[in-house]
């Protein structure tokens, strides 16, 4: 015997889902755009250490 559609349930999973793939789209626009920003303002390091250190100073 056939299932019984459910169809509001069936149109809130694909809402949600749809709601979920746009947020992302949103999300990553946002932090490209953040990237983008940060490099021309120049306060994104572009070459150098990762973790922050100077290599500049004076050893020990």
């Amino acid at each position: 015997m056939a299932r019984k559609p459910n169809y509001n349930f069936e149109r809130q999973e694909r809402d949600r889902r749809k709601a979920e793939k746009k947020a992302a789209k949103a999300q990553a626009k946002a932090d490209k755009l953040d990237r983008v920003k940060a490099e021309q303002d120049g306060s994104l390091p572009t070459d150098g250490p990762i973790d922050g250190s100077d290599d500049t100073a004076e050893p020990e």
